[in-house]
């Protein structure tokens, strides 16, 4: 059974961090691109933050690039995100994703995602 299972959400105060692990199993998860992707209420679900098979590409969207990290330990089948910085607007609910190719995750297409953990940025 696959799945992927999302954890380390919580309430945090602006400029605090967070560290986000996402567990897989059921699939070989080296062989996938991984993502997050967030969405706040009233929003649409946005990819972010990207990472290839091996790790040695990671993308971000504008809105959290230099303060959020991608990670992935693949003998642990784990992609990771960590945050810092963190702001009121990072509210929201986050998802993690693997995609059989990189260029597909790109796009926002995925095969298997998690239930989501929730992040709440409030003092």
């Amino acid at each position: 059974q696959v799945q992927l299972v999302e954890s380390g959400g919580g309430l945090v105060q602006p400029g605090g961090s967070l560290r986000l692990s996402c567990a897989a199993s059921g699939f070989t998860f080296s062989s996938y691109a991984g993502g997050w992707y967030r969405q706040a209420p009233g929003k649409e679900r946005e990819l972010f933050a990207s990472i290839t098979l091996a790790g040695y590409i990671t993308n971000y969207a504008d809105s959290v690039k230099v303060r959020f990290t991608i990670s992935r330990d693949n003998a642990k089948n784990t992609l990771y995100l960590q945050m810092t910085s963190l702001k009121p607007e990072d509210t929201a609910v986050y998802y993690c994703a693997s995609a059989s190719t990189y260029a597909r995750l790109l796009t926002g297409d995925y095969d298997y995602g998690g239930q989501g953990t929730q992040v709440t940025v409030s003092s």
